[in-house]
């Protein structure tokens, strides 16, 4: 299957990497190609420059946002919370057309340092003002409640058993969803919440998650629903 993902960070490229362990083409998107090529540095959570690891994951292919949009069958947002409106604002919407996208990216605002908050909560969702720009993209959020080093293998990286949640308005885009966590990343209980304003429960877990690493001391922990 082809799949474009928006986003060059760790999210990226650990779902880029595992789906093309499975046998899938990929193609992660980004605003100027060629100034994320001229990179020399990383980031502070990953000093690797992504010029290295593209180099490194050569079946990876890199492209602009159209053209990991228009390249994919499905698609996976995995932006900051920030970049996602404008990441597929520049993809557009013709390439966008009526795909299932992943939606994993929270609305969070570092603009006071850490812990990071919400920037939308309550009332709206992150994966609710996607589909409003996009109407005709089936937005499912998910994978949004977690590690990145959780989201491929969950039971073989952190142990124990674990949950993950899907949203979204359209039934179909859910069930592919709910396959796709099992047959790509390993996912075996996926809970179905609802249409897309379920998003605004899944984004706003992220403050419970945020104080759970700070008093576990690590990141490498996944919610599970005992029912």
């Amino acid at each position: 299957m082809q799949i474009g993902i928006f986003g060059t960070g760790m999210v990226g490229q650990t779902l880029a990497a595992a789906l093309v362990a499975r046998g899938h083409e990929v193609m992660i998107g980004t605003r100027d190609p060629a100034a994320t090529l001229a990179r020399v540095t990383g980031t502070p959570m990953d000093p690797t420059p992504f010029r290295e690891w593209l180099a490194s994951n050569p079946g990876v292919k890199l492209g602009t946002f159209t053209e990991a949009a228009r390249f994919g069958e499905a698609l996976i947002n995995a932006t900051s919370g920030g970049g996602a409106l404008p990441a597929l604002e520049a993809a557009g919407a013709d390439a966008l057309g009526e795909k299932v996208m992943l939606d994993v990216a929270n609305p969070l605002d570092f603009s006071h340092g850490m812990p990071p908050t919400l920037s939308v909560c309550n009332t709206d969702s992150l994966g609710e003002q996607l589909q409003r720009a996009f109407p005709r993209l089936r937005v499912v959020k998910t994978l949004n409640t977690t590690n990145v080093r959780v989201m491929v293998d969950p039971a073989a990286v952190a142990g124990g058993d674990h949950t993950m949640f899907v949203c979204g308005n359209d039934a179909a885009a859910k069930a592919d969803a709910t396959r796709w966590l099992g047959e790509w990343f390993g996912w075996r209980d996926v809970i179905d919440l609802g249409d897309i304003t379920t998003a605004r429960g899944t984004e706003m877990l992220l403050p419970v998650w945020l104080r759970l690493w700070g008093a576990l001391g690590t990141p490498m922990f996944n919610f599970k629903i005992a029912r």
